[in-house]
This record gives structure tokens, C-alpha cells and sequence, in this order.
């Protein structure tokens, strides 16, 4: 098996827009909820995902910064083979404006109407420690760069 690379898969990933993350609760049980990453798959390991401060997710993130996100696509498209893609990861929250522009989408507004002034708005990023994908019969690990 030949493998893929970390932008083989992030290729692969391109029409995602919903993962599943899943964090720890304060009394040690998981859980799991839906983001959208906003189409962003240029992926490079890093994901990042809006959320407001006063969610379970940022308080599970804020005492354990382990997380896990699962992804699925292509199931059914033109007779393609599935693809999922489960990623463990380290998350922390983000406030500053900068990085809210950067990864901003008008997609998202209907969630925060003042756009990057939304009043409690907060970005969880979530840089992927371990990555294990099954592309139709194919399997494999890919290696993330850590910095």
C-alpha cells in the first residue's frame, strides 16, 4: 500500500464541510457535536472551528485539550468509494480578531450575525496529532508535521 500524503487526503477532503469533534466533559464522559470548517480543507493539519465562549466546547477544551474529529464523504457520490477520516488532535481557543478574519466565511453569519463582532465569539483550533483515513478498500496513517 502506497499511502497518502497529508495533501493527497487534504485533496481528498475538499468538499467536507462538517466534521464531528468530540471532547472530554468535566465528568470524564465524551462529547461529540458537529462544526462546520467552513469548506476550509486546504488542510495542512489544522482546522479551526467558531464557536461562543459560553458552549460545553470550549469549557472541555479549555480543561483537556485533547480532541477528536471525525470526517465522511463522497458516501454514494456517482458510485464513489466512501471516505473517512478520523483525526486526534490538540485544540485551543482563540480570541483574537486577526485569526477570526482569516478563517471568517459568510457562510457561517446566520450562526453570528455581526460577523467577526459577534459579542462571545470565540475560534477553536485543533492542530491533528494522529490521522488515520479508509478510502474505499485502501487504509493508511499519514504523518503531520508538528511545529
Amino acid at each position: 500500500m502506497a499511502g497518502k500524503t497529508l495533501h493527497d487526503l487534504a485533496k481528498a477532503m475538499g468538499k467536507i464541510d462538517f466534521a464531528m469533534l468530540t471532547t472530554r466533559t468535566e465528568g470524564g464522559q465524551l462529547a461529540t457535536r458537529p462544526m462546520s470548517n467552513n469548506s476550509e480543507v486546504e488542510w495542512d493539519g489544522d482546522s479551526y472551528y467558531f464557536t461562543y465562549d459560553d458552549t460545553r466546547t470550549v469549557a472541555d477544551i479549555t480543561r483537556d485539550k485533547h480532541v477528536a474529529l471525525s470526517f465522511q464523504g463522497r458516501a454514494g457520490i456517482l458510485g464513489a468509494p466512501p471516505l473517512f477520516v478520523a483525526v486526534e488532535g490538540e485544540a485551543r481557543i482563540i480570541h483574537d480578531k486577526a485569526a477570526f478574519k482569516e478563517h471568517w466565511s459568510a457562510d457561517i453569519e446566520r450562526w453570528f450575525p455581526d460577523g467577526i463582532d459577534t459579542p462571545g465569539m470565540a475560534l477553536i483550533h485543533v492542530h491533528a496529532v494522529r490521522v488515520h483515513y479508509w478510502d474505499g478498500e485502501e487504509e493508511g496513517e499519514v504523518k503531520v508535521p508538528q511545529g
